[in-house]
């Protein structure tokens, strides 16, 4: 979602668009280290994770989505005056609640203590795979079509993040599940290298294509 985001507001970093889809699971560990929220590692308990997440309201309720959506979005705009950037941003903080609501187990409340809604795509690989395959190469695919390396960092940093994020989404896949929740947590929190590196190869690249998606809203 945040590789895609860049054809809609190219002014705007990668570091921030990737940000944006990834804050929640940003936020979750930290929670989860300091006993705010709560997952039970219980292998078999989907056919794609061995997670069961028993509480994280704060981080993945909607609710609790749309509030780090606005936080997020006015800091981004607060710090570039760019309208349309920080609109972006806020939806993709959203839209990850939606895209998590299609693939987990009922484990996601619209709002702190209510009722847990979910479609359960994770109870299929195939249909997993083919879901998360399309969400990725389509933004991928839209970046990569819209942005042009300006240097061999930007071509080399581009295409060693794609290669990352598919060995490690492999590697998840593939891998024993971990023995305990502190050794997810502190896994998880490797993710905040993401925007990082993002916004660092996405400097060395320039936007090409026009986006008119969402018009001029500037």
């Amino acid at each position: 979602m945040g590789l895609a985001a860049k054809r809609i507001a190219p002014r705007t970093s990668l570091g921030w668009l990737i940000a944006a889809p990834l804050l929640l699971d940003l936020l979750w560990p930290i929670f989860v280290l300091l006993g705010w929220e709560t997952v039970r590692i219980e292998p078999g308990a989907t056919v794609v994770t061995p997670f069961v997440f028993v509480s994280y309201p704060i981080s993945h309720s909607l609710v609790g989505a749309a509030g780090w959506a606005t936080l997020l979005g006015v800091a981004y705009w607060a710090t570039s005056r760019y309208i349309r950037g920080a609109f972006v941003i806020g939806v993709g903080v959203v839209s990850r609640w939606f895209l998590d609501w299609v693939v987990h187990a009922p484990d996601l409340a619209l709002y702190p203590g209510g009722t847990n809604y979910e479609l359960g795509l994770w109870n299929s690989m195939a249909a997993t795979l083919a879901a998360e395959a399309l969400v990725f190469g389509g933004g991928a695919w839209l970046y990569a079509r819209s942005t042009r390396a300006t240097s061999r960092g930007g071509r080399l940093g581009w295409w060693a993040f794609v290669a990352f994020v598919t060995v490690a989404y492999a590697a998840n896949l593939l891998g024993p599940p971990p023995s305990r929740v502190e050794e997810v947590a502190s896994v998880t929190l490797s993710l905040w290298m993401m925007p990082v590196w993002a916004w660092w190869f996405d400097r060395k690249r320039v936007f090409v294509v026009q986006a008119d998606l969402l018009g001029r809203v500037e």
